[in-house]
């Protein structure tokens, strides 16, 4: 088969692809230099509108509609955009084999993609509950997402079985998120978590207390302690039983599984130095390999702020890190450098008519404040974190632009604080006055 050659490839078709080739085009990368290589069949999109407005009854968000850089306020990037600017994209081409050092990339179908400069942005893939032998997992009407394939099979499902019964497998982002949207569509919906609250990776008990009963005023039953221990199904292969290890059964006509994501790094195993689960990197996103980068989901880069090397799966670090590594590949080419990576972390999420934004690290004492009655007609609340005599972390619920702005300002800052009596009797106006 031909082989192709190119100054630079990005591998992977998510989110980063789309902020990296944007930010070479700033750059002033030359027609035929870049290529991106993605399995998908479409031009890179903002993957977080599949968990969100994917699955609405009403106005549902369909691609071109978001493609990148759309999420973040810039330009969508169609397909003709990477034409115009002579990249190459190669789509529903996936890569199955990679030498690092003899900077060769393989195709399942046996072609050959050369490149000087490789950024690798595979990003993740999810847990499926089949890795862990659950019996029946296999079952028509099982749903996981990840990439718009997966969006639109319970798209299809949510129709043929109208006011039929939901069950989500899981109590972190993609549960959440989904079973707002199933609700939405007139489902009956049951969420199952093994911890003792939602998002509990995040969340303190506080602030989950506040969303499990928002859900279950909208109808969500919530089912915590447990998990699903296998599945049954009809004559036609649908499911129709989730089993819990508890020993309860439920009816299910669909079922979503939002149970992690692991990073896709095994192409490259033994050719890189890894940590933490994902590809070691500094803070230009250079990994151990000359000429090699790694971004997104899958890079362990140096967190300056926390001065320690953190792996962040989140739309926002894809975003940035994508952009960073491309200012040093092309500061690198004309003897220049660019600044470190300093970084915020920054996560997001909406369902219902809910929207909260947390920045900073969660670890230390906790303060809430505000009001976290999930009754309350406009709820608004939020919680800092304090360690070593800091605030560190810093939630809000229903924050206006200025005051998400002013929490991210005390995350970054680490203003010190007396005690958390008078940060609790403060609450919004601590961060507001920073």
């Amino acid at each position: 088969m031909a082989e192709k050659t190119f100054k630079y490839v990005i591998l992977g078709g998510g989110v980063p692809a789309g902020y990296a080739a944007r930010e070479f085009s700033k750059q002033g990368v030359k027609p035929g230099e870049l290529a991106v290589i993605s399995k998908e069949a479409v031009a890179p999109y903002e993957r977080p509108a599949l968990s969100k407005a994917y699955l609405f009854p009403e106005s549902p968000a369909r691609l071109p509609g978001f493609h990148t850089c759309v999420g973040s306020g810039g330009e969508r990037l169609l397909p003709d955009w990477y034409k115009e600017k002579g990249i190459e994209l190669i789509l529903s081409t996936e890569i199955v084999k990679v030498d690092l050092a003899g900077k060769t990339l393989v195709s399942g179908t046996g072609e050959t993609f050369k490149f000087q400069i490789l950024i690798i942005a595979t990003g993740s893939t999810v847990v499926r509950l089949s890795d862990f032998g659950v019996k029946g997992a296999d079952a028509k009407n099982i749903f996981y997402l990840r990439e718009i394939d997966d969006a639109d099979k319970p798209n299809d499902a949510i129709k043929a079985k109208k006011n039929g019964k939901a069950v989500i497998v899981g109590g972190g982002y993609i549960g959440l998120e989904l079973g707002a949207a199933l609700r939405i569509n007139n489902l009956d919906v049951t969420m199952v978590y093994p911890e003792p609250w939602c998002m509990p990776r995040l969340f303190t008990s506080g602030i989950a207390a506040f969303y499990e009963g928002y859900y279950a005023n909208k109808g969500v039953k919530i089912i915590k302690g447990t998990v699903a221990s296998g599945f049954t199904s009809d004559s036609n292969g649908e499911v129709k039983e989730v089993h819990l290890k508890d020993g309860r059964v439920l009816e299910a006509d669909i079922v979503v599984v939002g149970v992690g994501g692991r990073p896709l790094t095994s192409l490259f195993k033994g050719q890189v130095e890894e940590e933490k689960g994902g590809i070691k990197t500094d803070t230009f996103f250079k990994t151990s390999v000359p000429d090699v980068y790694a971004v997104g989901d899958v890079a362990t880069f140096p967190l300056k702020l926390y001065n320690e090397l953190r792996r962040v799966e989140h739309v926002d670090h894809a975003r940035k890190s994508a952009e960073q590594a491309v200012k040093a590949i092309k500061a690198s080419e004309e003897g220049k450098t660019v600044e470190v990576y300093d970084y915020l972390p920054y996560f997001y999420s909406r369902s219902f008519d809910l929207s909260w934004q947390f920045y900073g690290d969660n670890v230390g004492e906790t303060v809430l404040f505000g009001g976290n009655n999930p009754t309350s007609p406009k709820p608004k609340f939020g919680t800092y974190w304090i360690k070593d005599g800091k605030v560190i972390g810093a939630f809000l619920e229903a924050g206006t632009p200025e005051e998400n702005q002013a929490i991210a300002k005390v995350a970054k800052l680490q203003p010190p604080v007396e005690g958390l009596d008078q940060l609790a009797k403060e609450g919004l106006s601590f961060a507001s006055k920073i």
